[in-house]
């Protein structure tokens, strides 16, 4: 497993940052116009640039402090999306009905967080792996469940666990509401900063990728 550090990027810089998700898609067009389109990954991939997000020498000064604890790319943290870190809509707090997770079978007790995109045609289930400690909600059935009596969540691997006499009976569906971060590192092993150019408005340039763990 890559190396982790369980430590949240400086928010305030995070939500001001850009970017987004990245597909990766073969076209082969033929001589009549025609094409060909296969996806050569089948997840998508953030990124980020953490630059735009910085608008004071204190917060350029605490990245440089957050990169040189991660050693550039060599360690993995957690960053906050501003548009996508939630399993319900953009401001509306999560609740226990989100998402579904899985169906019970009587005897499985562990059930991966997960949040599905779309519905109508190709809907794209995403890996949650990181979710905030606190906030996942589960319901049984449409009951919602009580962390710590009914399931324990796994924070910093996504899993909903269901504790002994808990387990969801078969044919009920589990679902589950959840704030969550996405698992990143830096893009680069060299974070070039400007001061002159910085204080003359020009931003410096932070590239974030996601992660898989």
């Amino acid at each position: 497993m890559p190396a982790f550090h369980e430590i949240l990027f400086p928010l305030d810089v995070a939500l001001g940052a850009s970017g987004g998700p990245e597909r990766l898609t073969e076209v082969v067009t033929s001589v009549s116009g025609r094409e060909e389109r296969n996806a050569r990954r089948a997840d998508s991939r953030r990124r980020f640039d953490a630059g735009y997000g910085v608008k004071s020498l204190a917060a350029l000064s605490a990245v440089v402090a957050f990169f040189e604890e991660r050693r550039g790319r060599l360690y993995g943290f957690r960053w906050r999306d501003r548009l996508d870190h939630s399993s319900g809509p953009p401001g509306v707090a999560p609740t226990a009905l989100d998402q579904l997770i899985g169906t019970g079978d009587g005897s499985r007790s562990v059930f991966p967080l997960a949040k599905t995109y779309g519905g109508l045609h190709a809907p794209y289930v995403r890996a949650i792996g990181k979710p905030v400690s606190g906030s996942v909600k589960v319901s049984v059935a449409s009951v919602e469940k009580v962390e710590g009596t009914h399931f324990a969540v796994d924070a910093a691997q996504g899993r909903v666990t269901f504790l002994p006499g808990h387990r969801p009976p078969a044919g009920a569906a589990v679902r589950a509401g959840f704030l969550f971060d996405v698992p990143v590192r830096f893009d680069t092993d060299f974070l070039e900063v400007n001061l002159t150019a910085f204080a003359a408005g020009e931003i410096p340039r932070i590239p974030i990728v996601e992660i898989r763990l």
